[in-house]
C-alpha cells in the first residue's frame, strides 16, 4: 500500500468507521485491520496476551473519545487508529509499546478531566491502570516517558516541541516514526471529498500547457465549487508549512531518521504534502483566478523565484518578491491569534496563495530529490529569516 495514496486513505477510513458504527463493535477486527498479519511476539501465547492488552487499549480509546469529532466532522477516534495503521503498515515488525504509543500519541492533549463527570473519569483511570499493570516495569516506563515526548507543552512553540521530540528520539527512535505517521494522517485528513480532486487530471500537463501552449483555455474543474469548508486554502497551506518544519528539523538531525521505516514515512509525508499542494493550486486556478494570462504571469514569477534558490531558505518580506516573508509573516507567528489573522489575510490574497502553492510543490519535490535538502532558517528555536 502506498501510505500517502488518497484512495487508500479513504478506504482505511471507511473500513474503520464501518467497524466503529457496527451494532456490536469488534475490537479484534479493528486490531487486525491496524496490524494486518503482524505478530507482537514470536511466542504464540505471548503474542495472544499482548494483543489482548491492545484490545483493552482500543476499548479505552473508544470510550475516551466517545462522540468527539475531528475538525471536519468525522469521529475523532479515527485519527489515532489510522495513525497507528499508517505506522504499522510501514514496518516489517512492531512491538507492543510502539503500537500502544501510536494509539495513545494524542491522549494527553485530547482527553481532559473536564470532559467527563467524576465517576466516569475515575472508571477511565482505573481502566488505564489495568492496562499499565499488564505491562512489565520497563514497558510501562518506556510508554509513559515516550507519551510525554509526543505531547506538546502549553508553553512550547511547535518548533520547540519538535526539537524536544527529536532529542528524546535518540533513545527511542520510534518517536520520530510515530510523529511522521501522525502528520501524514493529518495531511490526508484535510479533505472529505468522495473523489480525489487530482483523479483524472494530469497536473503537470496542465502546468505545461499554461506555460507553453498559447491557445490553452485553462484548467476547468468538472464539478461546481464545493461548499465553504471548515479548513480553507490558507489553513491547508499552514498544515503544509508544519510539514516543511518537521521535515526540515529532521533533516538537520540526520541520525534521527536512519531506520528504513522512518525514511519510508518521511518520503510518504513529502509525497502527500506535494499532492495536497497540487490540489490546492488546481482549486485556485479553477475557481478563483481564471484568467490564463494572469496565471501564466504568476507561474513565471514563481519559477524565477525558485530558480533563484529562495525556496531553500526563510526570507524577510521584500517588495520585490510577493513570496518573500511567506513563512516568517503568515505561518511562523507563535501567537495563534496573530497567526489566524495572518491566515485570514493570506486567504484574501489569491495570487499569493497560488505562488505559495507552487513554492510548496517545489519544496516537497526538493525533499524527495535531495537527501540533504531542508529549508534554511527553520530551527528548533523558531523561524529565522536568512
Amino acid at each position: 500500500m502506498q501510505v500517502y495514496d488518497f484512495k487508500e486513505f479513504l478506504k482505511l477510513s471507511s473500513v474503520l468507521n464501518y467497524n466503529l458504527s457496527a451494532a456490536s463493535l469488534s475490537r479484534y477486527n479493528v486490531l487486525l485491520f491496524i496490524i494486518g498479519d503482524k505478530r507482537l511476539d514470536t511466542d504464540e501465547n505471548i503474542d495472544r496476551e499482548k494483543k489482548g492488552i491492545v484490545m483493552e487499549a482500543l476499548n479505552y480509546l473508544f470510550g475516551a473519545y466517545s462522540e468527539k469529532r475531528r475538525r471536519l466532522g468525522p469521529l475523532a477516534v479515527l485519527h489515532p487508529l489510522r495513525a497507528a495503521a499508517l505506522f504499522t503498515r510501514s514496518r516489517d515488525d512492531i512491538s507492543l509499546v510502539s503500537l500502544l504509543l501510536a494509539l495513545f500519541h494524542d491522549i494527553l492533549e485530547d482527553i481532559q478531566t473536564s470532559d467527563f463527570e467524576r465517576t466516569r473519569w475515575r472508571a477511565m483511570e482505573e481502566q488505564m491502570t489495568d492496562i499499565l499493570d499488564r505491562l512489565s516495569d520497563k514497558e510501562e516506563a518506556a510508554l509513559i516517558d515516550s507519551l510525554g515526548s509526543l505531547t506538546r507543552h502549553d508553553n512550547e512553540t511547535y518548533n520547540q516541541y519538535i526539537g524536544r521530540l527529536l532529542t528524546n528520539a535518540e533513545s527511542w527512535p520510534d518517536l520520530v516514526q510515530i510523529k511522521l505517521a501522525d502528520r501524514l494522517d493529518n495531511t490526508l485528513d484535510m479533505r472529505i471529498e468522495l473523489q480525489d480532486p487530482l483523479e483524472g487530471v494530469d497536473f503537470f500537463q496542465a502546468i505545461f500547457q499554461l506555460l507553453f501552449v498559447n491557445n490553452y483555455s485553462g484548467y476547468r474543474p468538472k464539478a461546481e465549487h464545493p461548499t465553504s469548508a471548515v479548513l480553507n486554502g490558507a489553513r491547508r497551506l499552514y498544515q503544509l508549512f508544519k510539514n516543511a518544519v518537521i521535515l526540515s528539523l529532521i533533516r538537520q538531525t540526520q541520525e534521527s531518521c536512519q531506520h528504513p521505516t522512518c525514511l519510508t514515512l518521511f518520503e510518504a509525508l513529502s509525497d502527500a504534502s506535494l499532492l495536497e499542494a497540487q490540489r490546492t493550486l488546481l482549486h485556485l486556478l479553477g475557481y478563483h483566478l481564471n484568467d490564463v494570462a494572469d496565471q501564466r504571469k504568476l507561474l513565471l514569477e514563481t519559477m524565477e523565484y525558485c530558480y533563484g534558490g529562495r525556496t531553500e531558505l526563510v526570507t524577510e518580506p521584500d517588495a520585490s518578491w510577493m513570496l518573500d516573508g511567506l513563512f516568517s509573516t503568515y505561518f511562523g507567528q507563535t501567537s495563534s491569534n496573530i497567526r489566524n489573522q495572518q491566515l485570514d489575510r493570506l486567504y484574501r490574497n489569491k495570487p499569493l496563495m497560488i505562488e505559495a502553492s507552487l513554492a510548496f510543490i517545489v519544496i516537497f519535490l526538493s525533499f524527495l530529490n535531495n537527501r540533504d535538502y531542508y529549508v534554511k532558517g527553520i530551527r528548533t528555536s523558531g523561524i529565522h529569516p536568512e
